[in-house]
This record gives C-alpha cells, structure tokens and sequence, in this order.
C-alpha cells in the first residue's frame, strides 16, 4: 500500500483515502467535534435519545457521505453524495434551530454554528459544482 508522507512526519496519509484531503471534509471534522462537544454539555440530558441523537447522526452524515461518494464510479455519483451531505448540514441546521426554540443553545452560539454551517454550505455547493463539470469534460 502506498503512504504518502506529509510535512509532519508523525501525520502520514494513505493516499487511497483522498476525502481525507478535501478541505471541506476537514473543515467539517471540525465543526462536527465543535458541536457535539457543545451539545453534549449544554443539552438536557433527556435529550440523549431525541434531539442532541439526531443533531449528532446528522452531523456524521456530512462527512460520511463525503468519503463514501469519492470513489463512486462517476463524478455525477459522486455529486449526489456531496448534495446528500448538504442535505444532512440542512438537518443539522434544523436541528440547532430546534435547540434555540427549545433554549438549549443561545442565540449567540446559534448564530456562531449557523455562520460555520453557512461556510460548509458554500464549500460543499461549489465542491459539487466543480465534480459535475469535471464530470461532463471527462
């Protein structure tokens, strides 16, 4: 198997798994640890299986549609699981929006998460415009 070594040297990367070098795919890593973190301390514990479980699925969802979409057989295969992904950060958002009528999240925090999900919208909205168009030239 081929590793392909990065200017961190403790960091190697298997160059089969290639989402794991999409900035979208990172960025949403991110946001995805920043999230749970929060709602797993500032969620009513009652809300273990309902809301705070459905936020959480959501958010796995994004980044594992996009791993699961990169080595699809066509780029349009692949342009559904990225639009899949947006469809779950769209669930997410509805989650969090859940959250402030609920009062679990304040307003402040909701707008923090709601700019970063706005961001990951715009990433995976141009990431999967740029697989379609490689797709028709290919």
């Amino acid at each position: 198997m081929k590793i392909k070594e990065t200017k961190n040297p403790r960091k190697m990367r298997y160059a089969t798994f290639r989402f794991r070098e999409f900035p979208v795919y990172r960025d949403t890593l991110k946001y995805i640890l920043k999230v749970k973190s929060y709602s797993n301390r500032r969620f009513p514990k009652y809300e273990r299986f309902g809301l705070t479980s459905q936020l959480w699925r959501a958010l796995d969802s994004i980044v594992l549609n996009i791993a699961e979409g990169t080595d699809k057989y066509s780029k349009t295969d692949f342009s559904r699981f990225l639009n899949q992904a947006l469809g779950s950060l769209n669930e997410v958002v509805a989650c969090l929006d859940l959250a402030l009528v609920e009062k679990y999240i304040s307003y402040e925090k909701h707008d923090e998460f709601l700019s970063e999900a706005d961001n990951l919208y715009r990433q995976l909205k141009a990431f999967s415009s740029y697989v379609r168009k490689i797709g028709k030239n290919s």
